[in-house]
């Protein structure tokens, strides 16, 4: 058994996935780039195709199932479109922030939007002045009776867009740091709240990335999602899932762009042979073949991890700074051996394929430029690279010198 097997219940969502990214995703993909807006009609079907709550425990409504089956899952989405399969995977940890953490009053008015794709949901950790130092945020909660009153803003929201359900997490008590923070769900329609226009990227725009501006906004107290001294320590469990999950993603978008490249090679003659018969492209596509073997390895033996209950901090680190490094370097070396073609949106097929998956004008759709841009993503979103160097570091000297005396918890967890 391996790392990335599922149970036959769990093999029927991942095949679900499969069949909406490719009847839902993989269709409008360059569209929603080219038109740089987020992917509204993906998430319109992603209740019908039990995509909405997959981490949300089955009395409550939601799918019940483990981490590996999620990542299997997001693989695939990636496989067709990055920023369409995040913006599935904020949604799908709200929901389940929601079912595990959730006051009556959240589960019972909630939950069964979220659940039924009626709302979309979002997590607003990030701020403009406040990046990878997330214990620092600055927007601030104030208790005022029964309600809070939230001023400040937040930055870098996927699903910023079109999200209806906004998870905040705000400052208490400055003095107090993380132990200040708390998380309250807010309504975007409330007074006070600005939504600003989404993001110019250099892609990823399917994922509706923006800010928002809060000023008094009152919430009322009921819409406490996880309360004071315990908010920034669950955040932190869900990066570890979530930084998993980019890796899975990242399996997906390297698998399709090696794909393309093994059927253009091979389909593609050049000095009275097919492309694919040159050593030198084989050879760079067998390295990308192994390095796509190793980032799968790393990035399902941190879900099993997480799925069996242990800390998978170190390995989801470890995951997903070798597959957004891997994914950039690679899809690039599949681009390489198509040559200029690569480099298109769209290309001539071969003629042997004109009546196949080619469009009207003989054109094939290349998602590989798409790919690479969504890959420099995954070096930011849930962690830049360097953040997970610093997790990795902590604990390689930790094991020299012992621990310091905050919890490594506290101290992993950036």
């Amino acid at each position: 058994m391996t790392d990335a097997d599922v149970s036959p219940a769990e093999q029927a969502i991942v095949d679900d996935a499969i069949s909406f990214a490719a009847a839902e995703i993989e269709p409008r993909a360059e569209r929603w780039e080219r038109e740089r807006r987020f992917a509204a009609e993906a998430f319109a079907g992603l209740s019908g195709a039990g995509l909405t709550a997959m981490l949300v425990p089955t009395e409550l409504g939601g799918r019940g199932v483990g981490p590996v089956a999620v990542a299997r899952v997001l693989e695939e989405l990636a496989a067709a479109d990055l920023a369409a399969a995040f913006s599935v995977v904020v949604h799908n940890n709200m929901a389940r922030a929601v079912a595990t953490s959730g006051n009556d009053h959240l589960i019972d008015h909630l939950l069964p939007r979220l659940v039924a794709g009626e709302v979309l949901g979002a997590f607003l950790l990030t701020e403009p002045g406040v990046g990878s130092d997330a214990a620092a945020i600055t927007c601030s909660a104030a208790r005022d009776g029964d309600e809070w009153v939230i001023n400040g803003e937040k930055a870098w929201v996927t699903n910023g867009s079109h999200a209806g359900a906004l998870n905040v997490y705000a400052q208490t008590d400055p003095v107090a740091g993380h132990r200040g923070i708390v998380s309250i769900v807010v309504d975007p329609e409330l007074p006070g709240v600005t939504r600003s226009e989404p993001y110019e990227l250099l892609g990823g725009h399917a994922m509706g990335t923006g800010g928002f501006r809060f000023d008094d906004v009152r919430v009322p107290a009921a819409a406490t999602l996880i309360p004071v001294g315990q908010a920034f320590a669950a955040a932190m469990i869900g990066i570890d899932l979530a930084r998993v999950l980019v890796g899975a993603m990242c399996c997906g978008i390297l698998r399709r762009s090696l794909e393309v490249a093994l059927d253009y090679t091979a389909n593609r003659p050049v000095f009275g042979s097919a492309v694919a018969d040159k050593q030198g492209v084989q050879w760079m596509l067998a390295d990308v073949a192994t390095d796509l073997e190793a980032t799968r390895l790393l990035t399902y033996r941190a879900a099993r991890q997480l799925q069996d209950g242990e800390d998978a901090t170190i390995m989801a680190a470890h995951a997903k700074k070798f597959a957004a490094r891997t994914a950039q370097e690679r899809i690039a070396d599949c681009m390489q051996v198509m040559g200029a073609a690569g480099y298109r949106r769209r290309f001539p097929a071969p003629a042997d394929q004109a009546g196949g998956r080619s469009d009207q004008a003989g054109q094939v759709a290349n998602p590989l430029p798409r790919h690479l841009a969504a890959a420099k993503l995954t070096g930011y979103i849930d962690g830049t690279t360097e953040i997970q160097n610093v997790v990795i570091a902590r604990r390689l000297w930790d094991r020299l010198t012992g621990p310091a005396d905050a919890p490594a918890t506290e101290r992993e967890r950036v």
